[in-house]
């Protein structure tokens, strides 16, 4: 009991720390850090293809989020963001990069957070989303994309992205953190369109069919810096 405290008490002061000084290190930090990275890009005109339409959802995975962060930024894109505390600490590093953001999940504030997404397709823009977060498991779907996709007739990017020399953290995601002078590999998959008079059940079918697209767009970008899957 007294050491299940002590670690309670220990990820109580690690979080607040993390709150106060985060927003102010960490897009310092990062910027440097990002500025080193030798980004590399494929699919290019897959992406080319979705930004010609009205609207679209861009998907990558939760633990590589930082890998696209420098190549879009001050793009005008808008990244669905958990409510939570780990939300908020990752929030002003989006912000400092120039994304946008909205704050919800399938648990909390989702009703607002999928107005906010719908009224900003429609003017436009891209929503990015990580479909294994907030939680996981990683490498999970939430049907939630492909659902948004039937609604409003717009288009998935999925995408993958990886390093071929990073930190990997302790956590569900394996949240990557490439290294000083990394190679990095962003890989827009072949975008996927959901018709409105997809069923439920075709829905949950295409969902794993993006899911299939963003593992095979991450295993080209592993394939072209010479690496193996990882476990």
């Amino acid at each position: 009991m007294a050491s299940a405290r002590r670690r309670k008490w220990f990820r109580i002061v690690r979080r607040n720390i993390g709150r106060a000084i985060l927003p102010v290190l960490a897009p310092t930090v990062l910027r440097a850090l990002t500025r080193s990275w030798k980004v590399e890009r494929f699919g290019v005109e897959n992406f080319e293809r979705v930004m010609d339409c009205p609207g679209r959802l861009a998907l990558l995975w939760h633990g590589r989020m930082l890998l696209p962060m420098r190549a879009h930024a001050r793009s005008e894109m808008r990244v669905l963001v958990s409510p939570s505390d780990d939300g908020s600490l990752v929030n002003p590093v989006l912000e400092r990069f120039g994304y946008g953001t909205i704050r919800g999940s399938s648990n909390k504030n989702p009703a607002r957070a999928v107005r906010e997404m719908l009224q900003y397709l429609e003017t436009g823009g891209t929503i990015v989303i990580t479909p294994d977060g907030p939680r996981g498991p990683r490498h999970s779907m939430n049907p939630g994309p492909a659902w948004m996709a039937r609604a409003t007739g717009f288009p998935i990017l999925p995408c993958g992205c990886v390093s071929d020399r990073a930190w990997y953290l302790k956590s569900w995601d394996r949240f990557t953190i490439p290294k000083f002078g990394a190679r990095v590999a962003l890989v827009y998959g072949d975008p996927i369109s959901v018709p409105r008079e997809t069923s439920d059940e075709e829905v949950r079918d295409l969902s794993e069919e993006i899911r299939r697209r963003m593992l095979a767009a991450e295993e080209a970008g592993l394939r072209h810096l010479g690496l193996e899957r990882e476990a």
